[in-house]
């Protein structure tokens, strides 16, 4: 089973693909009944998510479940932006946030296969201004010391979220709030993603590489590597690598033209009323998608797609690498991907962590229902 998570009131989009089992086969429409589905059930998903549109919690959604390669339920919810009264539609396009690290995980991996890189390289062979990090750490009574890291970091680091380097917000975030340099936005600097990178190198991590799974800046570095050694942009290798073959005609860094009516407004909650972010307002608000420098291809949250492109993307993993006879991936390099690699690093209770998806080992443990194996990953909006 794969199942994405959301964990913001600005949800925009909901998209399950709840495929139990893998089939070679492209996404067409069926019956639920037809997969193992029940109608009934999933009428209760629509008086849920129609409630989240009545009650205010959200401004509309569009909700995708497929099984066995087939989708089962597809629907819309309220609207894709209230001000200009426009009702939320299928192809509706979202700021998919870290959904990105997924795609840009699995690009990295197709290098993988190629041999041109290995999960055991130290990142700093390819991103020099890495080989030798700092990391802050806190001091009993107050305060921290900034010391070299232990070793250097890896490929598999930052593709397990163990790299040690967050958000800017741990041990020495002074630091990286004086720098300017925290959140997960990226699309309103006029710089590489390159550039950005050789900005969070000099700042120190917030742990030792290997030894805590922290949410960051990894994905972000990863896709600056992979730049480095695909020798093309991100948006350029995504495109040919992943988008193109498997007919993902709306995901990008930034929108095309001809689009602007199909994007979906963000909204937030302010005292427990949904309100337009601002615009652009980086993170919170609109974005610069439309107007910006469309310098900045951010791995780690930089993505706009649609329900229909990423459950086409979620299906060829599914699928073991492939989608309507196009192989992104081996077999072998998926199973890999989803399996955990934290070892005895802790995470969230009855799961662990592969490379780009989160893996279920536990369900008591985890203690809500699922499956053994299930891997996902979610994001915000």
């Amino acid at each position: 089973m794969l199942r994405h998570a959301y964990g913001r009131v600005s949800l925009s989009l909901v998209l399950l693909c709840l495929a139990l089992a893998a089939s070679a086969q492209s996404l067409r429409t069926t019956s639920p009944e037809r997969v193992g589905l029940s109608t009934e059930r999933l009428e209760r998903l629509s008086d849920a998510l129609e409630g989240y549109v009545e009650n205010g919690q959200v401004a509309g959604s569009v909700t995708l479940v497929a099984r066995r390669g087939r989708i089962a339920y597809f629907e819309t919810f309220g609207q894709r932006d209230r001000e200009a009264n426009a009702p939320m539609q299928a192809d509706a396009i979202f700021r998919i946030a870290s959904q990105s690290k997924a795609i840009v995980s699995v690009a990295a991996m197709t290098l993988v296969e190629e041999g041109k890189l290995l999960l055991t390289d130290p990142v700093g062979k390819y991103l020099p201004e890495l080989m030798q990090t700092k990391v802050a750490v806190a001091r009993e009574g107050g305060g921290y010391d900034i010391v070299n890291a232990a070793r250097p970091i890896t490929v598999r680091d930052l593709l397990t979220h163990t790299s040690g380097f967050g958000y800017g917000n741990g041990v020495g975030g002074d630091l990286w709030q004086a720098a300017e340099q925290t959140g997960y936005y990226f699309a309103d600097r006029d710089e590489t993603i390159r550039d950005s990178v050789r900005r969070i190198a000099t700042l120190p991590a917030h742990a030792q590489p290997g030894t805590q799974w922290i949410y960051g800046y990894n994905t972000d570095i990863l896709g600056a590597l992979v730049e480095v050694v695909a020798g093309q942009p991100l948006d350029e290798i995504l495109r040919e690598r992943i988008f193109e073959p498997l007919g993902m005609r709306d995901t990008e860094f930034y929108l095309s033209p001809g689009k602007n009516d199909r994007l979906a407004a963000v909204y937030s909650m302010n005292d427990g009323m949904l309100e337009r972010a601002p615009t652009p307002g980086n993170a919170v608000g609109q974005g610069h998608y439309v107007e910006g420098p469309r310098k900045n291809f951010s791995g780690g949250a930089g993505l706009l797609s649609t329900a229909i492109d990423y459950a086409r993307f979620l299906q060829m993993v599914l699928n073991g690498g492939g989608l309507d006879g196009r192989r992104i991936l081996s077999r072998k390099t998926v199973e890999l991907m989803t399996t955990s690699h934290l070892g005895d690093i802790p995470y969230n209770a009855g799961q662990g962590f592969g490379l780009g998806f989160y893996v279920v080992e536990d369900l008591g443990a985890r203690g809500s229902p699922g499956s053994v194996g299930e891997f996902g990953w979610g994001g915000a909006y």
